[in-house]
């Protein structure tokens, strides 16, 4: 077992960094001498005010966000903004969509009830790759071109934005936000589920180009207008306070990260990809564990993975949730396993992971013993 908290593989919502989780619980019920909790503050004063302000600040530093473009603190995950980007992008006319997993077909399948889809590249027919760019059937009078930077459930990811593509991107970056240096002002709009690598599920993150607003359908909520959002600093109606204070410590962890000569942004990425490495060297030298994601495009957020007997599977479970290593069960449309490793999972848990699955695969029985015996 480890020696402190287990290790939470889980999609989300996902692990937060105990550091963080620490200064919430010191702050619980007197932030910075104010005398009061976070939760207990009004949005409209100056202690909240100055937390928002830090984070929108911290977030543009992180992730180079252009001042040309506003940074939107709003509610209702990505599933939500599946609807809200057509009823405030499309102009209610026409969208094309790269369609490579669960999330990108939710996404085209909600914004369908509000302007003419299209789906420019589809990989029905090869899941777990990325179909290749010459093939994408694009509109020069889209508004927008949608994709999903990285598929949580198909483990399926873009190394880099799409190019050449004639229309403004909107992208998906729920699962991969803040995980590696990304190149915001190749978008027109990027949109995000704060539950997997920022913090607490109730908040969205939306970075959208300020150009791109004031032409919302009239059937979109006021509250949900980008625009308005934008024009009243994410307050128009309260926001998730709390969510976004966890958001904030969550950005200042990140710039506090270090990884040799590397801080930040690139400190973590390397440690990510070191991450993912170890645990796809684990699955690809293995004669029991499978990955069927094209090399290509792994994902180094979500690795999905099978065994090969999986009447295994119960054991495998069993035996990973007794060491401390939990939410390993792969997502019901899929199967298998899915170990999600965010920022905040550390080398220490994917290491902790391997060992795991290496003793496993030479004695699915003796692994089990040995750690309940222990």
């Amino acid at each position: 077992m480890p020696e402190t908290r287990p290790y939470n593989f889980s999609a989300g919502p996902a692990a937060i960094p105990d550091e963080v989780l620490r200064q919430a619980a010191d702050e619980m019920l007197d932030w910075h001498g104010s005398g009061i909790g976070v939760m207990e503050m009004s949005h409209r004063g100056s202690h909240f005010g100055s937390i928002i302000s830090q984070a929108e600040s911290d977030l543009r530093e992180l992730w180079a966000v252009p001042s040309d473009y506003a940074v939107l603190f709003m509610q209702g995950g990505a599933l939500a903004h599946n609807a809200l980007v057509p009823l405030n992008l499309s102009r209610g006319a026409k969208a094309d969509y790269v369609l490579t997993g669960s999330w990108s077909r939710k996404s085209r399948n909600e914004a369908a009830r509000y302007c003419d889809v299209q789906v420019a590249a589809d990989n029905a027919d090869a899941p777990g790759s990325i179909p290749p760019r010459a093939a994408w059937r694009l509109r020069d009078d889209a508004q927008y071109l949608h994709y999903c930077v990285n598929e949580t459930i198909d483990g399926v990811e873009f190394a880099a934005p799409p190019a050449d593509v004639g229309v403004p991107l909107v992208a998906d970056v729920s699962s991969m936000v803040l995980s590696r240096p990304f190149e915001v002002a190749a978008h027109g709009c990027l949109y995000a589920g704060a539950q997997k690598n920022v913090g607490p599920a109730g908040l969205t993150l939306v970075i959208v180009r300020r150009d791109l607003l004031g032409h919302a359908l009239p059937a979109c909520p006021s509250a949900l207008d980008y625009s308005v959002v934008a024009a009243n600093g994410s307050m128009f109606n309260t926001p998730p306070t709390y969510a976004i204070y966890i958001a904030g410590l969550v950005f200042q962890w990140l710039k506090r990260q270090r990884e040799g000569a590397l801080g930040g942004i690139e400190a973590v990425a390397a440690r990510n990809a070191a991450k993912a490495a170890l645990l796809y060297d684990c699955i690809d030298t293995s004669a029991l564990y499978v990955n069927r994601v094209d090399a290509a495009c792994r994902s180094r957020m979500n690795v999905p993975f099978h065994l090969r007997d999986e009447n295994l599977n119960a054991a495998f479970l069993d035996g990973a949730q007794s060491r401390g290593l939990l939410q390993l069960k792969g997502h019901k449309s899929v199967g298998g396993m899915r170990a999600s490793i965010y920022n905040a999972m550390p080398l220490a848990g994917v290491r902790a992971l391997v060992d795991y699955m290496r003793a496993f695969e030479r004695d699915p029985v003796g692994a089990q013993r040995a750690e309940c015996a222990s």
